[in-house]
């Protein structure tokens, strides 16, 4: 049976979720990182995507991209997994996959979801117990959004740009949500919505990506329904 397609539409967000074959690191030395961000960068000019936020982690990486074009953020993804597989093949003289298998995206509704998910994305390393904040963390844009240290390939989102005037007000304002909790609830639906890969927002939004679409969005329940027992004298009904 064929894999359906993943959500995809220029100019809204997708949370992308790329992991290392069987969980396993894909970058092992400092010059890993920066390689992988600079081909990062040449596959998101390359491609027409806007990339607003990133953590590498050491066998997975999160970005939240918007395509400029139908299927930029695939064409991305798979320039830079190429690349990048080159890159750590020849220096560790390796062969085989590095990557566990396709990647995983799913749109995210601008107005009401996008901050949320630059914050989860940042917040990775503290939830792995990595560093006590999302600033001592160094493979991450939280350098750019939060403290206003330049990084070419940061390209704010409107949503962002709305939290202040000024680069100083944007980032500060942006330093102040990391003081809020972002809920068990929040971060189970992102992630349960990445995992399906469906449409992640408001019941309005997904209405809008399912009449453009023209498929289901929503993520499935976990378990399926449990079957109505029957009256009778075992069931105690």
């Amino acid at each position: 049976m064929p894999r359906p397609p993943r959500p995809d539409l220029p100019g809204v967000p997708q949370h992308v979720v790329q992991r290392g074959n069987d969980r396993q690191a894909c970058f092992f030395q400092p010059n890993d990182y920066l390689t992988y961000l600079t081909l990062l960068y040449e596959a998101s000019q390359r491609h027409g995507c806007a990339v607003h936020a990133y953590v590498l982690m050491t066998n997975h990486v999160h970005l939240l991209v918007t395509p400029g074009e139908p299927r930029a953020v695939s064409c991305m993804m798979q320039t830079l997994g190429r690349n990048y597989v080159a890159h750590v093949n020849v220096r560790y003289r390796r062969t085989g996959t590095l990557w566990e298998g396709r990647y995983k995206s799913c749109l995210v509704d601008s107005e009401n979801y996008v901050l949320a998910c630059y914050r989860y994305i940042e917040l990775n390393p503290v939830r792995a117990g990595m560093v006590g904040t999302a600033a001592e963390y160094r493979w991450s844009s939280h350098h750019c959004n939060a403290l206003g240290e330049p990084d070419r390939l940061v390209r704010p989102h409107s949503q962002y740009l709305a939290l202040g005037q000024g680069g100083t007000e944007a980032h500060e304002s942006y330093q102040a949500l990391f003081n809020q909790d972002l809920g068990n609830e929040r971060l189970v639906e992102i992630r349960s919505y990445l995992q399906q890969q469906k449409v992640l927002g408001s019941a309005r939004f997904q209405a809008q990506i399912e009449a453009v679409l023209g498929r289901q969005v929503q993520v499935r329940p976990a378990h399926r329904p449990r079957r109505a027992l029957v009256a009778s004298p075992e069931n105690g009904l």
